[in-house]
């Protein structure tokens, strides 16, 4: 079911409202990978066998590579959380060229300042990012949180999980050693899953900072991350506009249009955790 909340949701009412309507002359194509990296390049190329008009491409850098190795002719257009630079989806933010443009969260980027709000909500206690090994990004964002807690004189442990049964046995690692506090590198997978997350997090009393506010909505502490909203709207504009006829290589990359700092006060309450007034303060949304 869509809600008026939902990415797609948003993303097909601006396909509307520029005269795209699905069931009338609109036909929506649906692959979805369940979180797992291994199906994309099957899902792509039988999108591409289909011969589609466009490819909208969500869920990472690893997902737009997919689909752009697939064809060098269909039109793509891409919403993910990576830098689309650094890992070759496009040549450049202002002028993509060839058959993709997209928008960018850049929600690794943003992995020092979380680790900062982290380190102010656990100002003693051991540091843990929890990581998708299998993420393109995860060695870089491993390497930024790793960065960032040297410059506070903190250590920093890694925990892997890349299924089901990994989340649910790391997250309740860093659970047997109290005071311990987590940062959830980005990760399509995690985003998925962000519901199971936030509830093992509380179940374990393991307090910790995501990505999205998804997370914090879920019952997930703090958050600090790209709206997303803003995000999807302007990924369903750029494909009317190419459906209509205009080049995706012409099309700059769209940035993040806000960055929102969530705090889960319940959570913080069921944790036992004290949210300095600083981040009060500075919190663009306190879920009571």
């Amino acid at each position: 079911m869509l809600t008026g909340n939902s990415p797609l949701f948003r993303r097909k009412s601006r396909l509307k409202r520029q005269g795209f309507t699905e069931g009338e002359n609109l036909a929506i194509e649906y692959a979805w990978a369940e979180g797992n990296y291994d199906k994309l390049p099957e899902l792509a190329a039988d999108l591409v066998k289909r011969k589609v008009d466009a490819i909208v491409a969500i869920g990472g850098a690893v997902a737009a590579l997919a689909v752009k190795r697939a064809t060098s002719s269909i039109p793509i257009v891409f919403s993910i959380g990576d830098d689309p630079v650094k890992f070759g989806v496009v040549e450049n933010l202002g002028r993509p060229n060839g058959n993709i443009t997209g928008v960018t969260l850049f929600m690794g980027e943003l992995t020092p300042k979380r680790m900062e709000l982290l380190a102010a909500l656990s100002p003693t206690g051991k540091l843990v990012i929890l990581t998708n090994p299998r993420n393109p990004n995860a060695q870089a964002e491993v390497e930024a949180a790793r960065a960032a807690a040297k410059q506070g004189a903190r250590a920093l442990d890694v925990i892997n999980a890349t299924n089901d049964a990994e989340l649910e046995s790391g997250i309740a690692q860093i659970g047997q050693q109290p005071g311990t506090a987590m940062i959830l590198a980005t990760d399509p997978f995690f985003f998925i899953q962000r519901a199971k997350i936030a509830t093992l997090a509380v179940k374990h009393a393991v307090p910790g900072i995501y990505f999205h506010r998804g997370f914090a909505t879920a019952g997930g502490l703090i958050s600090y991350g790209a709206t997303i909203h803003a995000e999807n709207v302007a990924a369903g504009i750029y494909t009317g506009r190419i459906l209509k006829g205009e080049k995706p290589g012409d099309l700059p990359i769209q940035q993040p249009s806000k960055i929102e700092l969530v705090v889960n006060a319940k959570t913080a309450r069921d944790l036992k955790i004290v949210v300095p007034s600083t981040i009060l303060a500075l919190a663009d949304d306190i879920i009571e």
